[in-house]
């Protein structure tokens, strides 16, 4: 299938709206480039601050205007430096982005086709209606976790959430089995998305949430995050509750071959990180033997306590193993890391600290030979591409039903208990690297790996799919010429 061909003057104007956290923009402004590659204008808006910090880590070039590709902003509608900014952030989305964006997106030069936005920017639906364009929503998500959000009103219809009292959270009842969400067969609460665990129906997220949910379902036109030899049965289950769903998973892999094209060099768009990321990560990794390094990141957005901290910390010193453990400056929740002198000795003998890093090229080096991740999506998807198994440590949002699907389904994980100790630490670290169970997930982790490349391929699935996106956004602006 290849891409309808349109005159430079009638090229669609797509508008991009992720939702302001690093991995959404990260997944957003890959789509962006795989539609920009095909013909489409593009215009990314990003928050002010998210704007900054972009600049800040890529260089003060990095965002500039390209041919048919330009990036905008709106205000956050919040102070920078408010504590607990992207909370404080969230909960201005709902308030605040709407009419800032309505009012750019009639300044833009050109007139606007449709907006794909982020499914968690729920004013986007409104935006549409009032500019009178086509909307479509990118859940960044793999399909498992978008059919727990999707389904979030049945939850409340039938009584599951919210949660009576806290004591659910500790007395079994989240074990309860969830038979009424088609696709997700055998899901118990816990393996649903984080915002069931909430015992109070006044809370921000929480019905942040179910803002997001009843905005997306009047959208006819859904992009997952995933491949369809992956999630097989949730996205038929998917397909039969939304007109149009594109899965077009790994983002990244179908980047590649058109990165090696001039034209899209003339593109080179960095800017996907929202911190600066160390070279000296990879460098380390060059002394250290196949599959020897567990890699260790718990994303963007997670806080630990300095007691968490030191648990993963000695458990992964005791292990006798090498690791490259990312500790961002703000992951402490109100302290700073301090690591006894003894724990600093081990560390500096087989760990390497960075606060950030090319987590794609870390995954992809040889010497790794596992990933202990908070399951969000992208660090994920990125683990199951580079075909790299991993420890499990959920905490909120998608990331309960990640880690149900990696341990339980794709036979790549295994979970460490919330409240995380050393010793589990120590022993899971040993299977993950040496054992024979690690051995085994790594091997199931490789099948995924080449399916993902099948998948991404010239004929594969997700290329065809981003193939019918592109045409069906074309189609938007073909309908709207008018008639000579």
């Amino acid at each position: 299938m290849e891409t309808l061909l349109v005159k430079a003057e009638t090229k669609p104007h797509v508008v991009f709206v992720p939702y302001p956290a690093q991995s959404h923009i990260k997944c957003m402004l890959k789509l962006a480039r795989l539609l920009h590659h095909k013909g489409l204008n593009i215009t990314f808006v990003n928050t002010e601050v998210n704007h900054k910090q972009l600049l800040k880590s890529g260089g003060s070039n990095s965002l500039d205007d390209k041919p048919g590709f330009q990036f905008k902003t709106i205000p956050d509608g919040v102070p920078e430096g408010t504590p607990n900014f992207m909370y404080a952030v969230t909960a201005s989305i709902l308030v605040n982005f709407l009419d800032p964006f309505v009012d750019l997106m009639r300044r833009v030069e050109s007139p606007v086709t449709c907006i794909l936005a982020d499914g968690m920017m729920p004013f986007t639906v409104e935006a549409a209606e009032k500019l009178k364009v086509p909307i479509i929503h990118f859940w960044t998500f793999p399909a498992c976790a978008f059919m727990g959000y999707y389904q979030a009103p049945l939850l409340i219809e039938k009584g599951l959430i919210p949660l009576k009292d806290e004591s659910c959270i500790t007395n079994g009842y989240l074990e309860t089995v969830v038979d009424c969400i088609p696709g997700l067969e055998g899901f118990r609460l816990k393996d649903l998305p984080g915002f069931i665990r909430t015992t109070n129906p006044n809370d921000a997220d929480y019905n942040y949430v179910i803002e997001s949910i009843k905005a997306t379902r009047k959208v006819p036109n859904i992009i997952l995050h995933t491949f369809e030899e992956l999630e097989s049965t949730v996205v038929k289950a998917i397909q039969l509750m939304i007109p149009r769903v594109y899965t077009i998973g790994p983002l990244e892999l179908l980047l590649n071959p058109i990165q090696l094209e001039q034209e899209t060099k003339k593109l080179d768009i960095k800017g996907y990180s929202l911190w600066k990321e160390e070279d000296g990560c990879l460098k380390w990794l060059e002394s250290k033997e196949p599959h020897s390094v567990i890699y260790v990141n718990f994303g963007s957005l997670i806080k630990v306590s300095l007691e968490q901290l030191l648990e993963f910390g000695w458990g992964l010193a005791n292990s006798n193993h090498y690791f490259l453990w990312i500790i961002r400056p703000d992951l402490v929740i109100g302290e700073s890391t301090s690591f006894s002198p003894e724990l600093k000795e081990m560390i500096n003998e087989r760990g390497f600290i960075a606060n950030w890093c090319s987590q794609e090229e870390v995954l992809k080096h040889p010497s790794v030979g596992g990933f202990l991740t908070h399951c969000g999506w992208g660090s994920t998807i990125e683990s199951l591409s580079a075909g790299v198994p991993m420890l499990c440590w959920p905490y909120l949002w998608d990331q309960p039903t990640n880690c149900r699907q990696m341990c339980k389904e794709w036979e790549v994980g295994m979970e460490i208990d919330s409240n995380v100790n050393r010793d589990e630490v120590e022993r899971l670290t040993r299977e993950l690297i040496g054992g024979e169970k690690g051995k085994r997930m790594r091997s199931k982790a490789i099948e995924w790996k080449k399916k993902i490349e099948i998948a991404t391929g010239p004929k594969g699935s997700s290329s065809l799919n981003v193939e019918k996106l592109a045409n069906d956004i074309n189609m938007f602006s073909i309908k709207e010429q008018p008639e000579t």
